[in-house]
């Protein structure tokens, strides 16, 4: 993992957001760095999406700071930033016609005209098939399951090759097979050298593959680190409102945490 002194890919500091008089998150300060996978959990309502917002742009906060590459995030272009890094939101309904391999393609588009539009064929290419979706290019999008359009839209931000990913939710419509799969894809390219960050609900997931973990309750960080440090049976079950244990697993050694049931 790339030190802690090294100008992290994305930072917020003191961020804060309010809507209807609510605070969607309060005093949130992270950094994500070139090389490492962050996972951002926490239950329904924590601000995990309106993070990632902030973090993108999408929204503007109330109160704080976001920076890419140095910079404030507000003194990037649009076409500028779309080179450097990919947003996968939750909503990825597609209502027009497109194929699947038309779908990807659109990950390139802030390359045209650019020398790296040299290498569009071979990104999408590669991106189809790290998705797995190879056999089903020239379907159109609307006829696809929830899980295929997750896995294209997926696809599709990979191909861009930005160096960052910023993934809401990804797996939530994926088979378990494609579960592992996206997380095991999603650390390779952090192991390449990206800055990877993942908003997911599943916390084996997140032990298993992520380097450090965010744990939001009600807009506010309750625990960070690595997953070892971070999930605890303590924290957790206040978090979640419900008695959990942590395990070790036999073969990795990661936390297992599973629900007290009975």
């Amino acid at each position: 993992m790339i030190p802690a002194t090294e100008t992290p890919v994305c930072e917020a500091a003191g961020v804060r957001v309010v809507r209807a008089g609510r605070a969607l998150l309060d005093d949130v300060s992270i950094a994500l760095h070139a090389g490492e996978l962050l996972a951002v959990l926490g239950p329904n309502g924590a601000g995990k999406s309106t993070l990632l917002g902030a973090l993108t742009g999408d929204l503007s906060p109330d109160a704080g700071d976001v920076r890419f590459a140095g910079r404030p995030l507000k003194d990037w272009g649009l076409g500028e930033l779309s080179r450097r890094r990919g947003v996968l939101l939750q909503d990825t309904a597609t209502s027009f016609p497109f194929t699947v391999r038309e779908v990807v393609e659109m990950g390139r588009a802030p390359w045209r005209r650019t020398a790296r539009a040299a290498e569009d064929e071979e990104a999408v290419d590669a991106a189809i098939a790290a998705a797995d979706i190879a056999h089903l290019s020239g379907r159109r999008v609307p006829s696809l399951s929830g899980g295929e359009r997750a896995r294209t839209a997926f696809a599709r931000v990979v191909a861009g090759r930005t160096g960052a990913l910023f993934l809401d939710e990804p797996t939530a419509a994926l088979d378990l097979g494609h579960q592992e799969d996206l997380l095991r894809l999603a650390r390779d390219r952090a192991r390449a050298g990206d800055a990877v960050l993942i908003i997911l609900h599943d916390l084996n997931l997140a032990a298993a593959y992520a380097d450090r973990v965010i744990l939001l309750q009600n807009g506010r960080i309750v625990a960070a680190g690595g997953p070892d440090e971070a999930f605890t049976a303590e924290t957790l079950s206040a978090v979640y409102r419900t008695p959990v244990e942590v395990i070790p697993h036999p073969v990795t050694g990661r936390g297992i945490v599973l629900p007290l049931r009975g």
